[in-house]
Protein backbone atom coordinates (compact mmCIF):
# COMPACT_ATOMS: atom_id res chain seq x y z
CA UNK A 1 0.00 0.00 0.00
CA UNK A 2 1.54 3.57 -1.33
CA UNK A 3 2.54 5.85 2.00
CA UNK A 4 4.09 9.11 1.41
CA UNK A 5 7.35 9.39 2.23
CA UNK A 6 8.34 5.87 2.08
CA UNK A 7 10.96 5.09 -0.93
CA UNK A 8 13.58 2.25 0.34
CA UNK A 9 13.31 -0.88 -0.56
CA UNK A 10 13.01 -3.21 2.39
CA UNK A 11 13.49 -7.08 2.11
CA UNK A 12 11.57 -9.95 4.54
CA UNK A 13 12.06 -13.57 4.54
CA UNK A 14 9.47 -15.31 3.16
CA UNK A 15 6.82 -15.37 4.99
CA UNK A 16 4.92 -18.22 4.07
CA UNK A 17 5.86 -21.11 1.95
CA UNK A 18 3.40 -23.59 0.00
CA UNK A 19 5.62 -25.80 -1.65
CA UNK A 20 4.07 -28.91 -2.18
CA UNK A 21 6.60 -32.20 -3.28
CA UNK A 22 6.23 -33.20 -7.08
CA UNK A 23 3.43 -36.15 -7.30
CA UNK A 24 1.42 -33.70 -4.32
CA UNK A 25 1.66 -30.16 -6.55
CA UNK A 26 0.78 -32.38 -9.66
CA UNK A 27 -2.56 -33.81 -7.75
CA UNK A 28 -2.97 -30.72 -6.50
CA UNK A 29 -3.29 -28.83 -9.58
CA UNK A 30 -5.65 -30.73 -11.21
CA UNK A 31 -7.81 -31.10 -8.27
CA UNK A 32 -8.27 -27.05 -8.13
CA UNK A 33 -8.48 -27.47 -11.79
CA UNK A 34 -11.71 -30.03 -12.23
CA UNK A 35 -13.24 -27.50 -9.00
CA UNK A 36 -13.15 -24.64 -11.12
CA UNK A 37 -14.75 -26.60 -13.96
CA UNK A 38 -17.63 -26.67 -11.68
CA UNK A 39 -17.84 -22.93 -11.76
CA UNK A 40 -20.72 -20.86 -13.77
CA UNK A 41 -22.02 -17.67 -14.09
CA UNK A 42 -25.53 -17.74 -13.15
CA UNK A 43 -28.26 -15.50 -13.68
CA UNK A 44 -31.15 -16.90 -11.51
CA UNK A 45 -30.66 -16.30 -8.01
CA UNK A 46 -32.38 -18.11 -4.47
CA UNK A 47 -33.58 -16.06 -2.03
CA UNK A 48 -31.90 -17.50 0.49
CA UNK A 49 -29.34 -14.86 2.55
CA UNK A 50 -25.93 -14.60 2.14
CA UNK A 51 -24.33 -14.02 5.78
CA UNK A 52 -21.94 -11.01 5.46
CA UNK A 53 -18.93 -12.45 6.65
CA UNK A 54 -19.21 -14.54 3.73
CA UNK A 55 -18.90 -12.14 1.52
CA UNK A 56 -16.21 -9.51 3.85
CA UNK A 57 -13.85 -13.23 3.83
CA UNK A 58 -14.22 -12.92 0.15
CA UNK A 59 -13.40 -9.63 -0.55
CA UNK A 60 -10.28 -9.91 1.76
CA UNK A 61 -8.92 -12.79 -0.19
CA UNK A 62 -9.53 -10.15 -3.05
CA UNK A 63 -7.67 -7.49 -1.62
CA UNK A 64 -4.90 -10.13 -1.33
CA UNK A 65 -3.92 -9.76 -5.23
CA UNK A 66 -0.84 -8.62 -6.53
CA UNK A 67 -0.81 -5.05 -8.18
CA UNK A 68 1.21 -2.60 -9.85
CA UNK A 69 4.02 -0.57 -7.75
CA UNK A 70 1.57 -2.36 -4.14
CA UNK A 71 -1.16 0.43 -4.71
CA UNK A 72 -3.79 -2.02 -4.41
CA UNK A 73 -5.86 0.60 -6.62
CA UNK A 74 -9.51 -1.04 -5.85
CA UNK A 75 -12.79 -1.03 -4.06
CA UNK A 76 -15.33 -3.60 -3.50
CA UNK A 77 -18.90 -2.07 -2.45
CA UNK A 78 -21.28 -4.68 -0.92
CA UNK A 79 -24.74 -4.00 -1.30
CA UNK A 80 -27.66 -5.68 0.33
CA UNK A 81 -29.95 -2.69 0.74
CA UNK A 82 -33.10 -3.39 -1.77
CA UNK A 83 -33.78 0.33 -2.56
CA UNK A 84 -29.82 0.50 -3.94
CA UNK A 85 -30.16 -2.66 -5.50
CA UNK A 86 -33.56 -1.45 -7.20
CA UNK A 87 -31.76 2.05 -8.20
CA UNK A 88 -28.64 -0.14 -9.78
CA UNK A 89 -31.13 -2.39 -12.05
CA UNK A 90 -33.56 0.54 -13.28
CA UNK A 91 -30.24 2.46 -14.61
CA UNK A 92 -28.95 -1.23 -16.28
CA UNK A 93 -32.50 -1.56 -17.78
CA UNK A 94 -32.21 1.71 -19.32
CA UNK A 95 -28.71 1.55 -20.36
CA UNK A 96 -29.38 -2.26 -21.95
CA UNK A 97 -32.58 -1.26 -23.99
CA UNK A 98 -30.33 1.56 -25.41
CA UNK A 99 -27.61 -1.21 -26.58
CA UNK A 100 -30.30 -3.60 -27.68
CA UNK A 101 -32.13 -1.39 -29.17
CA UNK A 102 -29.10 -0.10 -32.06
CA UNK A 103 -26.22 0.75 -29.36
CA UNK A 104 -24.59 -2.26 -30.33
CA UNK A 105 -23.85 -3.82 -33.71
CA UNK A 106 -25.09 -6.62 -35.35
CA UNK A 107 -21.96 -8.81 -34.57
CA UNK A 108 -22.01 -8.01 -31.53
CA UNK A 109 -25.72 -9.10 -30.88
CA UNK A 110 -24.84 -12.09 -32.72
CA UNK A 111 -22.47 -13.20 -30.59
CA UNK A 112 -24.87 -12.93 -27.61
CA UNK A 113 -27.32 -14.89 -28.90
CA UNK A 114 -26.26 -17.95 -28.05
CA UNK A 115 -25.60 -16.81 -24.48
CA UNK A 116 -29.49 -15.52 -23.79
CA UNK A 117 -28.88 -12.16 -22.14
CA UNK A 118 -31.44 -9.55 -22.83
CA UNK A 119 -32.34 -6.22 -21.50
CA UNK A 120 -34.18 -7.21 -18.34
CA UNK A 121 -31.61 -7.52 -15.61
CA UNK A 122 -33.80 -9.74 -12.35
CA UNK A 123 -30.56 -11.20 -10.94
CA UNK A 124 -29.61 -7.78 -9.94
CA UNK A 125 -32.38 -7.46 -7.38
CA UNK A 126 -33.12 -11.00 -6.99
CA UNK A 127 -29.26 -11.81 -5.50
CA UNK A 128 -29.12 -11.16 -1.70
CA UNK A 129 -25.52 -9.15 -2.66
CA UNK A 130 -24.17 -7.18 -5.21
CA UNK A 131 -20.58 -6.25 -5.19
CA UNK A 132 -19.42 -3.30 -7.36
CA UNK A 133 -16.13 -3.39 -8.55
CA UNK A 134 -14.60 0.23 -8.51
CA UNK A 135 -10.84 0.51 -10.11
CA UNK A 136 -8.81 3.40 -8.65
CA UNK A 137 -7.56 5.79 -11.74
CA UNK A 138 -5.27 7.61 -8.93
CA UNK A 139 -4.44 7.49 -5.73
CA UNK A 140 -4.87 10.32 -2.82
CA UNK A 141 -2.52 10.64 0.15
CA UNK A 142 -4.03 11.40 3.82
CA UNK A 143 -3.27 15.17 2.75
CA UNK A 144 -5.22 14.96 -0.24
CA UNK A 145 -2.16 14.78 -2.19
CA UNK A 146 -2.42 13.10 -5.90
CA UNK A 147 0.10 10.03 -6.92
CA UNK A 148 -0.42 8.11 -9.86
CA UNK A 149 -1.25 4.39 -9.74
CA UNK A 150 0.20 1.61 -11.67
CA UNK A 151 -1.44 -1.19 -14.30
CA UNK A 152 -4.86 -0.35 -12.76
CA UNK A 153 -6.46 -2.59 -15.23
CA UNK A 154 -4.30 -5.51 -14.72
CA UNK A 155 -4.63 -5.62 -11.04
CA UNK A 156 -8.15 -4.72 -10.50
CA UNK A 157 -8.58 -7.81 -12.84
CA UNK A 158 -6.43 -9.94 -10.87
CA UNK A 159 -8.35 -9.33 -8.20
CA UNK A 160 -11.76 -9.57 -9.64
CA UNK A 161 -10.83 -12.97 -10.76
CA UNK A 162 -9.37 -14.13 -7.32
CA UNK A 163 -13.04 -12.88 -6.02
CA UNK A 164 -14.95 -14.70 -8.60
CA UNK A 165 -12.67 -17.99 -7.51
CA UNK A 166 -13.01 -17.13 -3.57
CA UNK A 167 -17.08 -16.68 -4.12
CA UNK A 168 -16.94 -20.30 -6.00
CA UNK A 169 -14.96 -21.50 -3.18
CA UNK A 170 -17.50 -20.49 -0.84
CA UNK A 171 -20.02 -22.80 -2.39
CA UNK A 172 -21.78 -19.36 -4.11
CA UNK A 173 -22.48 -18.15 -7.37
CA UNK A 174 -22.40 -14.59 -9.14
CA UNK A 175 -22.75 -13.07 -12.58
CA UNK A 176 -20.10 -10.85 -14.12
CA UNK A 177 -22.24 -7.40 -15.44
CA UNK A 178 -20.16 -4.83 -16.56
CA UNK A 179 -21.85 -1.01 -16.48
CA UNK A 180 -22.00 1.37 -18.87
CA UNK A 181 -21.19 3.65 -18.35
CA UNK A 182 -23.44 3.59 -14.73
CA UNK A 183 -21.75 6.74 -14.02
CA UNK A 184 -24.27 7.53 -10.64
CA UNK A 185 -22.26 4.73 -8.96
CA UNK A 186 -19.84 6.35 -7.34
CA UNK A 187 -22.07 8.57 -5.85
CA UNK A 188 -24.56 5.60 -4.93
CA UNK A 189 -21.53 4.04 -3.21
CA UNK A 190 -20.26 7.07 -1.77
CA UNK A 191 -17.04 6.70 -3.28
CA UNK A 192 -14.90 9.34 -4.77
CA UNK A 193 -14.66 10.85 -8.49
CA UNK A 194 -11.54 9.45 -8.85
CA UNK A 195 -13.02 5.57 -8.72
CA UNK A 196 -14.48 4.16 -11.82
CA UNK A 197 -17.00 1.23 -11.53
CA UNK A 198 -15.98 -1.44 -13.54
CA UNK A 199 -17.62 -4.56 -12.71
CA UNK A 200 -21.03 -5.66 -10.44
CA UNK A 201 -21.16 -8.86 -9.34
CA UNK A 202 -24.39 -10.42 -8.49
CA UNK A 203 -24.13 -12.78 -5.70
CA UNK A 204 -25.56 -15.68 -4.14
CA UNK A 205 -26.68 -19.25 -4.38
CA UNK A 206 -28.26 -20.56 -7.62
CA UNK A 207 -32.04 -21.05 -7.44
CA UNK A 208 -34.09 -23.79 -8.06
CA UNK A 209 -34.05 -24.74 -11.60
CA UNK A 210 -31.30 -22.13 -11.72
CA UNK A 211 -29.80 -22.98 -15.95
CA UNK A 212 -26.86 -21.79 -17.66
CA UNK A 213 -25.89 -21.49 -21.65
CA UNK A 214 -25.54 -24.81 -23.03
CA UNK A 215 -22.14 -22.28 -25.31
CA UNK A 216 -20.70 -21.75 -21.62
CA UNK A 217 -19.65 -24.92 -21.53
CA UNK A 218 -18.05 -25.16 -24.56
CA UNK A 219 -14.49 -24.07 -23.42
CA UNK A 220 -11.19 -24.29 -25.40
CA UNK A 221 -8.90 -27.10 -24.93
CA UNK A 222 -5.81 -26.70 -23.67
CA UNK A 223 -3.55 -26.67 -27.07
CA UNK A 224 -5.61 -23.52 -27.59
CA UNK A 225 -4.73 -21.39 -25.06
CA UNK A 226 -1.20 -22.59 -23.74
CA UNK A 227 2.24 -23.18 -25.77
CA UNK A 228 5.20 -24.83 -23.71
CA UNK A 229 8.31 -23.61 -25.08
CA UNK A 230 11.11 -26.20 -23.61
Amino acid sequence: MYRKGEVKYEALPLPDRVQLPAEESLKAACAFRDYMRKRHSVRQFSSEGVAEEVISACIAAAGTAPSGANHQPWHFAAIADPAMKARIREAAEIEEAEFYAGGAGDEWLAALEPIGTGVSKPHLTDAPWLTVVFAQRFGVTEDGERYKNYYVPESVGIATGILITALHHAGLVCLEHTPNPMKFLPELCRRPAQEKAVMILPVGYPAEGATVPAVAKRKKPLDQIMTAFR
